[in-house]
């Protein structure tokens, strides 16, 4: 492969995770040359999705950015056919994420995806049902208004004052004189909430489950969550969650196809030894597999740089579990289970965590199980002892059957210090997010430093609005194409 790898590229992209790829597949689309590799022989790295095996290889052998890692079989406590042997020979039929996300229905992913074109790539499956714990008991918060009037968990006076409440945060702030956000500027969002006299169980629905904040959580950023959830919904489905089908590993790779397609090219199980200066010029030479490259930029995951020495430090704990049951009522659950969500708190609000149950309508694990993703903040480098005070919570009788947990931890540098050599910059590691709008605004901040005046993922065409040489362009519909495509027909129409 070194014999046949060009030596020069405008960008080498190092590790393969959603914001890299974001980036290579960006640079690719404006006609850049991408080397876009990965030190591991599996695409996404800590954004990737594992078969059962692979993933228990994984925590055997944990890298820089995956530590604490460990995985235990459960003997089940009634009788059952999925032993660990019968998990292990459908071992194929899961995909396990590392770093589980969901997608508002509206928001930054979903609006990139399509602003771009990629979503032609991804399948997602809406979610069914948003939860909430009120008085030990699991309970399906309604989002739309047809859930509101359906739901048994309120009742009719409540029905009324949850859907006047929902109305008010929608209209709040057409005016920015309104009542509400002069008298509530700079106080909180449960202050806003008790003001309008809703009852305890509408505020733990409305904390909990949709402005997704706490007792501390200003008015304004309440109700701008508030929003955003509102914004989201009726879109897809009945929620206004969105995820991603086959797992979280599937995005990244959507973006790499996206960059292959248009030249980049992709080398795995592929590092860099060393980087330095060129003395003849502002290029960067990389030392690869005993080939030297150049490359105008660098962008690289955190712990790839070469010479680069960073402590890394507990980032977010997470807990995955296989259970033979799911979580909650039959009701919650009708016809196998969907993609639930559920939000925990502890320490009086202080620290929280976030639950998404997926069954095998979301493609990630074999039909009669259900898997558990469990991820908060860390606080120690226990992962284990980060989540028990929320698997406390949810695994008590009548608890779900699990006969496999693991627990890990993803880590992040310590610093953000950049590399002594100039060109080169460095991705941040995954945040604590329900979506990936950190990771987005990662990746689109630095494509606008090596960028500067360039679209960050123009619209890709369809196969069909692509001209093949000898074709007639007039054929096609111009007012259909992407802008670079309709310029360059343009300058045919000019040159003819």
């Amino acid at each position: 492969m070194s014999d046949e790898l060009p030596e020069q590229f405008d960008l080498v992209v190092i590790g393969t995770g959603f914001p890299e790829s974001c980036i290579a597949a960006a640079a690719s689309r404006i006609g850049k040359t991408v080397l876009h590799i990965d030190p591991n022989d599996y695409y996404g790295d800590v954004w990737s999705s594992f078969n059962l095996e692979a993933l228990n290889q994984l925590l055997e052998q944990p890298s820089p950015s995956l530590l604490n890692a460990s995985y235990t079989w459960h003997d089940a406590a009634t009788e059952t056919n999925w032993t660990r042997e019968a998990l292990l020979a459908k071992s194929r039929r899961f995909s396990l994420d590392l770093c589980p996300r969901i997608a508002y229905s509206n928001g930054e992913l979903v609006k990139l995806l399509i602003k771009s074109n990629i979503c032609r790539y991804a399948e997602f499956r809406a979610l069914d049902h948003v939860c909430m714990l009120y008085n030990d008991e699991l309970v399906s918060v309604p989002c739309s208004r047809s859930d509101v009037f359906n739901t048994k968990t309120l009742s009719i006076v409540e029905k009324r004052l949850l859907m006047k409440f929902l109305t008010a945060c929608a209209d709040n702030g057409e005016d920015k004189c309104n009542e509400d956000t002069l008298a509530f500027r700079g106080r909180t969002f449960q202050e806003y909430l008790e003001a309008q006299k809703v009852t305890p169980k509408i505020a733990s629905c409305v904390l909990q489950a949709i402005a997704m904040c706490n007792a501390n959580t200003s008015f304004e950023v309440g109700m701008q969550r508030t929003q955003r959830f509102l914004g989201s919904l009726g879109r897809y489905g009945n929620t206004p969650f969105l995820f991603p089908m086959y797992g979280c590993g599937e995005l990244p790779q959507c973006f790499c196809r996206l960059c292959a397609v248009y030249g980049g090219i992709y080398c795995l199980k592929r590092s860099v030894d060393n980087i330095c200066q060129a003395t003849d010029s502002q290029e960067l030479l990389l030392s690869s597999a005993g080939k030297t490259l150049r490359a105008t930029h660098v962008v690289s995951a955190p712990g790839y740089l070469p010479g680069m020495v960073c402590e890394l430090q507990p980032h977010i704990s997470r807990g995955l579990f296989i259970a033979s049951s799911a979580l909650g009522s039959e009701e919650l659950n009708k016809g196998g289970g969907g993609v639930n969500l559920l939000r925990l708190l502890a320490d009086e609000g202080k620290r929280e965590a976030v639950l998404l149950q997926l069954s095998h309508y979301s493609g990630t694990c074999p039909e009669g199980l259900f898997i558990f993703h469990l991820t908060t903040p860390a606080v120690s480098n226990d992962p284990a002892a980060d989540l028990a005070v929320f698997t406390s919570q949810i695994f008590k009788a009548p608890a779900p059957q699990i006969l496999y947990s693991a627990y890990f931890t993803l880590t992040t540098p310590t610093n953000t210090a950049l590399s002594p050599v100039k060109s080169v910059y460095c991705t941040a590691a995954p945040a604590y997010e329900l979506d990936y709008d950190a990771a987005i605004e990662n990746a689109h901040q630095i494509f606008s430093q090596l960028y500067t005046d360039a679209e960050f993922l123009p619209r890709a065409p369809d196969p069909e609005e692509i001209v093949v040489e000898g074709e007639d362009p007039s054929a096609l519909n111009e007012n259909s194409l992407p802008e670079d495509l309709r310029a360059q027909l343009q300058e045919m129409d000019i040159t003819e």
